[in-house]
C-alpha cells in the first residue's frame, strides 16, 4: 500500500488531515459544477500533501485520474488509476473499470474487451461492454447498458441506474427515434435529481442523433449551443460525441461539405490518438474512404463496423423518405 503518509503542514491552506478532508470531499462534489482543469488542482493539492490515510489518497488520485480522462489526458489518467488498481484497495475495482476504458479510448478494442471480461459488477463490467460495442454500430450488443441499469437498480446505485441508461439512450438514438424517446424519457426520469452533468449531456447529445435529418428540430442551432455548454464543463468526450451525431445528421442528409467539415474537427480534436475511432466513425456513416491508415484495433474488423454505421444511415434516410 506504500509508504505511511505522514502529516505535515504546507503553504497550501492544508494545514491538518481534516483540512485535507474537506478538500477532497468539496473537490469530489463539485466537479460537476467546475472546469475539470479545476478539479485537478484541487485533488493534487490534496495528494502533494500527503495528509491523508491510504484509501483516501487512492480516493483523491482515481477522481483525478477520471478528470485528467475528461481532459484528454490519457498517459495521468492512466498513470492514476494503475497506482489505484495497484493498491488492491477499495476503489481498485473502479481503476480497473478506467484502464480498460483508456484502451477503448486508444482504439483498442479487443483488450477493452478482454478487461471487461474481468471486472464484474464492482466494475460496472456491462457498461464496460456497452461502451465496446456502440462505436461498433453494433446497437444489439450495446443493449449491455440494459444490463448494467438493472444490476445498478439491484444493488441500489441510483447514479449508474441513470448513467447506463443515458448511454443505452444515446446508442439507441441511432437506431429508431421512436424507440429512442421512450429511451431517453427513461433516463430523464432516472437522472431527476442526480448530479451527473456530463451524462445529462450525453442525453442532449442522443436528443441530436435521434433527430438526425429532420429540417424541423433545429439540430445545428442546438448543437452549436451543446458545444459552449461542454467546453464550459472542459468534458472532452462528449464534444467528439456530439460532432458524432452531427456526423451522422449530415451523412443521412447527404450533405457532404458538412460531413468534410465534421471529419476535420473530429481529426484535429483526436491528434493526440485518443478517440481516433471517431473519425473512422464519421467517414464509414457517409461511406468514404479513411484519409489515413487507422490505429484502431476492431474486434471483428473495419469492414463489418462501415457496414453496420452505413446500414444505420440509410435506414434513418428511409425511414424520412417514407413519412
Amino acid at each position: 500500500m506504500g509508504e505511511p503518509l505522514a502529516p505535515h503542514t504546507d503553504s497550501t491552506g492544508l494545514d491538518t488531515a481534516a483540512d485535507a478532508l474537506v478538500e477532497l470531499l468539496s473537490a469530489r462534489a463539485r466537479r460537476q459544477h467546475q472546469h475539470r482543469s479545476h478539479t485537478v488542482a484541487r485533488l493534487t493539492t490534496v495528494i502533494d500533501s500527503r495528509m491523508l490515510p491510504d484509501d483516501l489518497q487512492h480516493m483523491a488520485l482515481y477522481y483525478r485520474a477520471k478528470a485528467h480522462r475528461d481532459l484528454g489526458d490519457s498517459p495521468a489518467s492512466r498513470a492514476g488509476m494503475q497506482a489505484v488498481a495497484d493498491g488492491q484497495g477499495r476503489l481498485a475495482p473502479a481503476a480497473r473499470r478506467g484502464l480498460a476504458h483508456l484502451a477503448r479510448m486508444a482504439g483498442d478494442f479487443p483488450t477493452a474487451l478482454a478487461t471487461a471480461h474481468t471486472l464484474g459488477w464492482e466494475g460496472r463490467h456491462h457498461r464496460v461492454e456497452g461502451d465496446i460495442w456502440w462505436p461498433h454500430g453494433d446497437m444489439d450488443r450495446a443493449a449491455a447498458y440494459a444490463a448494467a441499469r438493472d444490476e445498478a437498480e439491484h444493488h441500489g446505485v441510483t447514479g449508474e441506474r441513470g448513467n447506463s441508461q443515458a448511454h443505452r439512450a444515446f446508442a439507441l438514438a441511432f437506431t429508431d427515434p421512436a424507440v429512442a424517446d421512450d429511451e431517453l424519457a427513461l433516463a430523464e426520469q432516472l437522472l431527476a435529481g442526480v448530479d451527473l452533468r456530463a451524462t445529462t449531456l450525453i442525453t442532449h447529445i442522443a436528443a441530436l442523433a435521434r433527430d438526425a435529418s429532420r429540417t424541423d428540430a433545429d439540430v445545428d442551432d442546438r448543437a452549436q449551443v451543446l458545444r459552449a455548454e461542454i467546453r464550459t464543463a472542459g468534458v472532452t468526450y462528449t464534444e467528439l460525441a456530439l460532432d458524432l451525431a452531427l456526423a451522422f445528421h449530415h451523412a443521412v442528409r447527404d450533405d457532404q461539405d458538412q460531413v468534410a467539415a465534421t471529419i476535420a474537427r473530429l481529426c484535429e480534436n483526436t491528434r493526440g490518438g485518443d478517440f481516433a475511432y471517431y473519425r473512422d466513425i464519421a467517414a464509414f456513416m457517409a461511406d468514404l474512404p479513411l484519409d489515413e491508415a487507422s490505429p484502431t484495433r476492431w474486434i471483428d474488423g473495419a469492414h463489418h463496423t462501415r457496414r453496420r454505421w452505413r446500414g444505420l444511415v440509410t435506414a434513418r434516410d428511409d425511414l424520412h423518405t417514407s413519412q
